[in-house]
């Protein structure tokens, strides 16, 4: 099996090596639990040190906000944009519509982008209603449609490796739309927890398709150089 490797310290060693090349995994978590940076470093890893074109999908921050939040670890995402192995696309909530899924799809094929970031399916799902034109379809049964329908087509292409991020209200959840997460190939599940330590934060791989992967909760740090994830040896 083809592995897409992370990059990122401590990780792959939780699924022997890297997700399975084409897979689609959830990343979930409250606010402040850097889902955010991982997505960003997965795809900087992967057009710095395996060459591989990534795309960025945002429906929450501005492409700045996100130049501004790599900055931090010294990630120069503008160099990376220049040389075209990193593409951002920044779409408000607001400007949803049936289009935009169509012109991400499209986007990823046009330029044979082999990391996607979809960040998040939290407002994307939340503005479904947008997407339907007949008000009869409008309810739950059109969210969980409407989200199937996304991630299945993220699946359907092979050469494309996705994390699509999750924005939860509790630690409990696993997702606000209570279908991706039995949709999606992996689940990383990240958790806050303010315990006065050196750890607050914490991450498990809850699910990964075609491999095996590490059940242990493990501590996450947010170091000067990007995340790390601490075996609990």
């Amino acid at each position: 099996m083809e592995r897409i490797k992370t990059g990122i310290k401590g990780f792959d060693n939780l699924i022997e090596g890297g997700f399975p090349k084409g897979s689609t995994t959830l990343l979930s978590g409250t606010p402040a639990t850097a889902k955010t940076i991982f997505g960003l470093e997965f795809l900087i890893n992967g057009a710095e040190k395996f060459n591989e074109s990534g795309l960025y999908v945002s429906f929450e921050e501005k492409i700045e906000d996100l130049e501004n939040q790599a900055a931090q670890f010294n990630w120069n995402i503008k160099k990376l944009k220049t040389s075209e192995k990193l593409k951002f696309i920044s779409v408000p909530a607001s400007e949803i519509n049936k289009e935009t899924i169509k012109e991400i799809i499209t986007n990823i094929k046009k330029n044979n982008i082999k990391r996607l970031v979809i960040d998040s399916l939290s407002t994307l799902s939340i503005n479904t209603p947008t997407v339907y034109s007949d008000i009869n379809q409008i309810g739950e049964y059109a969210v969980k449609r409407f989200i199937y329908s996304f991630i299945d087509e993220l699946r359907s292409m092979k050469d494309t490796t996705s994390l699509i991020i999750s924005q939860t209200a509790s630690d409990s959840e696993l997702s606000r739309d209570d279908v991706s997460e039995f949709l999606c190939d992996g689940i990383i599940h990240v958790i806050f927890e303010s315990m006065g330590g050196q750890f607050s934060r914490s991450l498990i791989v809850r699910k990964m398709r075609r491999t095996k992967n590490d059940e242990d909760i493990h501590p996450l740090e947010i170091s000067k150089n990007g995340l790390v994830v601490h075996s609990i040896k």
